[in-house]
């Protein structure tokens, strides 16, 4: 997504964290697998795991879930009807996206599991910041 917004022109704009709903991994790098992928693909992955916090939902407009588990995790944390609209599946922002919401485990998906995963994570970023830029108006006028 950090890509996807910089390529945009709207880092000064968007601000973007990530944070599991787990705190086994907190303090961590991603897998390594996951940081050879994303290099593949010219992306560095280097911020560290933390875990998500119900104060989170006041500091941004849109919260992520990637699974079923990570969605019942964080709706557990809703504090009102605010923070359970900003509440989204990652997937609901990719409109070839039909048949699931959830984004699979890379670790059961095979030798081409992270792989898959950057795909479909990219395809849902790719929807939702379309779906932040003309929900907030943030084309230039040149643009419109």
């Amino acid at each position: 997504m950090r890509r996807l917004v910089a390529e945009a022109g709207y880092e000064d704009k968007i601000e973007i964290e990530s944070a599991g709903t787990a705190a086994y991994h907190a303090g961590e790098l991603p897998d390594p697998r996951s940081r050879e992928e994303s290099l593949r693909r010219g992306i560095r992955l280097e911020s560290h795991a933390r875990q998500f916090q119900a104060d989170d939902y006041a500091r941004f407009d849109y919260v992520l879930a990637m699974d079923s588990e990570n969605m019942d995790n964080l709706q557990s944390l809703c504090d009102g009807t605010q923070d359970r609209e900003r509440l989204h599946w990652l997937r609901s922002f990719d409109p070839a996206s039909k048949r699931t919401l959830d984004v699979p485990d890379p670790y059961y998906g095979g030798p081409s599991g992270f792989a898959d995963v950057f795909d479909i994570c990219e395809a849902g970023c790719r929807g939702l910041l379309a779906h932040i830029v003309d929900e907030h108006d943030l084309r230039t006028r040149k643009e419109k």
